[in-house]
């Protein structure tokens, strides 16, 4: 099944972020390679693709897990949690309907 990774990012934590991405994205890109990942990407804190100092409010990982268990596992250890990033980190299941 699916699940949907919506996190948010604890206020001034941009270079925690940074420092943190790329372990980040390397788990990303093994969800990647086994199929498994929808899509991944953060929230801009400015109406922009790159929010230079302004940074990110959070991230949306959207992929395939075994059961919730395992996805809520799987995000509690996401390096962004480990390095101060995300203060809040829900999963729910998620049914893709379009496209």
């Amino acid at each position: 099944m699916l699940y949907a990774i919506i996190a948010t990012d604890a206020p001034g934590s941009l270079e925690q972020r940074l420092a943190a991405r790329p372990a980040h994205l390397a788990r990303l890109e093994a969800l990647k390679d086994d199929g498994r990942l929808v899509l991944a990407g953060p929230h801009p804190a400015v109406d922009s693709n790159d929010p230079g100092a302004a940074g990110f409010t959070g991230s949306l990982v959207v992929a395939e897990f075994e059961s919730l268990e395992v996805a809520q596992q799987w995000a509690s250890e996401d390096p962004y949690k480990a390095a101060g990033v995300y203060v809040d980190v829900i999963v729910k299941p998620f049914k893709k309907v379009l496209p």
